[in-house]
């Protein structure tokens, strides 16, 4: 017994090697090429399970999932022969297997470059196309669309299917984007000047429309009092005579003391008068 365990060993070491060689899977992230002494012979093995023939096929394993490719920012001439600077990314994957391997060798790096040459050129085109105005106010989702759809034409030859193409940044040269800077900021400083100018004479219009009505409020009132006190002093006439024609001597009474209070009031006041003028009578006969 104990002889024959090396031959078992032996030999469940090669089902093992054989079993090993013979299975493969597929990921469903993945994309498969199986080959017989290096010729192509399958690569559209679904996701699971599969077998090959061990020492005769060997498989490559390829990344199927949506890759990014994010593009170094280029220098880009508009049709006015300004320069914008452009930073964009693009979305990609492997739709053919067979394509991408004879294409670019199955390597990423190498697609990516493939890649990179047909979105400058698509670029290029679309900017040297547009204005610099068209570029920034609403032609960049046009922009990208078309690029989009050349380039994943092109990009079919290589076994890849170009999902989307973005635009992050445009940006004018440094140059050109401090003119920019410099005229706007000239541009706001004149409309900040004419709305100042036109806020004074606004201001000015409401300070002299407010003057205008305080000067009619204060006429108005003044004319209300003089009304008032022209009504007042008629109302005491009219007391006064009423009061005049009732008792004359009691009134000329009254108004003798009223006429002494206001000419005495004043110590140091002095009235030169003779001494048997009717302004004294009450003063020398009281019971007159």
């Amino acid at each position: 017994m104990p002889s024959k365990l090396p031959v078992i060993a032996i030999i469940l070491f090669v089902i093992a090697l054989t079993a090993t060689g013979v299975f493969y899977t597929v990921d469903e992230r993945e994309r498969a090429i199986v080959f017989k002494f290096g010729e192509i012979i399958r690569s559209d093995d679904t996701p699971g399970l599969r077998m090959k023939l061990p020492f005769i096929n060997n498989v490559r394993y390829f990344d199927a999932r949506v890759q990014t490719m994010d593009a170094e920012p280029e220098l880009y001439l508009t049709i006015e022969k300004k320069g914008l600077v452009v930073d964009s990314f693009v979305k990609w994957r492997i739709i053919d297997t067979t394509k991408y391997f004879v294409s670019v060798g199955g390597q990423t790096s190498t697609a990516s470059t493939r890649l990179r040459q047909l979105i400058n050129d698509g670029l290029k085109t679309e900017f040297g196309k547009r204005s610099v105005n068209d570029v920034i106010s609403g032609d960049r989702g046009v922009i990208m669309n078309v690029v989009q759809e050349n380039t994943n034409r092109e990009a079919e030859k290589y076994g890849l299917e170009v999902i989307d193409v973005r635009l992050k940044r445009v940006d004018l040269v440094p140059e050109i984007s401090q003119s920019v800077y410099d005229r706007m900021e000239a541009e706001r400083g004149r409309v900040a000047k004419e709305l100042r100018a036109r806020g004074a004479e606004a201001a000015e219009r409401l300070r002299a429309d407010a003057d205008r009505q305080s000067q009619i409020i204060v006429a108005e009132a003044e004319r209300e009092a003089q009304v008032k006190r022209g009504e007042g002093d008629a109302e005491a006439t009219r007391i006064y005579a009423e009061a005049y024609s009732a008792d004359s001597e009691f009134f000329s009474f009254y108004r003798s003391l009223e006429a002494y209070k206001n000419t005495f009031k004043n110590k140091d006041a002095m009235m030169v008068i003779e001494p048997d003028s009717e302004f004294f009578k009450y003063l020398k006969n009281p019971a007159r």
